[in-house]
């Protein structure tokens, strides 16, 4: 089958790998119809990560069922699933909570699993024409008659619909609320987004590319452009000084200033300043224990130098990690079904997954208008 795969810094390439198949009775084999690149893909696509060479990447995946194994009872062949991208047993203890991306079965040396990601198990990313789904009944999302119709909507639960989400429920956000989002990257502006279908008042978005800030104002949030103004004095302004009830950090430990140096700790020092006394912070940018592209010492060590005396002062609470795609995905598909969220509004290009490395290129570049790629093997 032909597969996008990983074969070093700023190098990927499509080539023909051995094909997909079922290797247990609870597996399933789907055929990739929608496969999104995520920013998270750009760690490992920048060698900021331990990816290993030859690994297919890909863990945002919307596809057709084809075969299934003799275990697997309640998805049938035919049957278009979306894919979680944190793979689950459904049995373990950290499953039975719901917290599906810890999943103590799967084989990582730490809790949680996903498809073609680095330091978490072994498995086929989904950027390819076929995909072994394990424990294929609880990971398969089985979606509505007609779905097709509304697939560039669907294959975002894989990922950043449900991660946008999970970043205000952290932050516990509740209608009349404002919220302030670091980073209007894809997740950002699900977050910003989910904000809105929490019932936020106000929703403040900040970055410095005008594309992004431009999609911000799509859905009716005030955009804030860090290159030009201070954030923190931004949200102070838009709030009569108190600062945002709720914050949101959607850019994780490859933040930079405006004049592009990288300072990993910033967007959380500035969520801190800019969210109020007892206010809360959803963390869902990717932080990683270890970094050997880190500017500093202690940044390579996966530590910042956290404004931790202004956070305690200040009364406020925060939440973090990899959302539980299971948690979300059912009740946002249902909105979707129902014409109450269409995410597909940020998909900036559709690309057949030939032109898979021109599509990372342009998305790692931040070439304007490249805010969200689905590949389309």
């Amino acid at each position: 089958m032909k597969a996008l795969v990983y074969d070093g810094p700023r190098e990927v390439s499509v080539k023909d790998v051995p094909d997909a198949r079922l290797e247990r009775p609870n597996d399933a084999l789907v055929r990739v119809t929608s496969t999104n690149i995520c920013g998270s893909d750009l760690h490992m696509y920048e060698g900021r990560t331990p990816m290993e060479t030859g690994r297919v990447l890909g863990h945002e995946n919307l596809g057709e069922v084809i075969e299934t194994g003799g275990g697997v009872e309640r998805v049938h062949v035919g049957d278009r699933v979306c894919l979680p991208f944190n793979i689950g047993c459904g049995y373990c203890a950290n499953c039975e909570r719901g917290q599906t991306g810890f999943c103590l079965s799967v084989d990582s040396d730490t809790p949680g699993g996903a498809y073609g990601f680095a330091g978490m198990g072994s498995y086929t990313g989904g950027q390819a024409e076929y995909l072994r789904v394990p424990w294929a009944d609880f990971n398969c999302l089985v979606l509505p008659e007609g779905s097709e119709e509304k697939e560039n909507d669907y294959v975002m639960l894989a990922d950043i619909f449900p991660t946008g989400y999970h970043a205000t429920e952290l932050a516990d956000v509740s209608p009349g609320e404002s919220v302030v989002i670091y980073g209007a990257g894809p997740v950002g502006l699900m977050a910003a987004y989910s904000a809105r279908l929490r019932g936020a008042s106000t929703v403040m978005l900040v970055d410095r590319h005008a594309d992004r800030l431009k999609l911000a104002e799509e859905i009716d949030a005030i955009p804030i452009d860090d290159s030009k103004v201070s954030p923190v004095d931004a949200v102070l302004e838009h709030t009569d000084g108190k600062g945002a009830d709720k914050g949101c950090e959607c850019v994780g430990y490859q933040a930079h200033d405006p004049a592009g140096n990288e300072v990993p700790e910033s967007t959380m020092n500035d969520l801190v300043a800019s969210v109020k006394a007892t206010g809360a912070l959803g963390v869902v940018g990717v932080f990683l224990p270890q970094d050997d592209g880190a500017p500093t010492e202690l940044t390579r060590q996966g530590k910042l130098p956290f404004d931790f005396g202004q956070f305690w002062f200040k009364g406020q609470r925060m939440g973090t990690g990899q959302a539980n795609v299971k948690a979300y995905n059912r009740y946002l598909a249902d909105l979707i079904a129902k014409d109450k969220a269409s995410p597909s509004w940020i998909v900036s290009h559709e690309v057949p997954l030939e032109r898979a490395p021109e599509a990372y290129r342009n998305f790692d570049d931040r070439v304007e208008s490249w805010t969200k790629v689905i590949l389309k093997p």
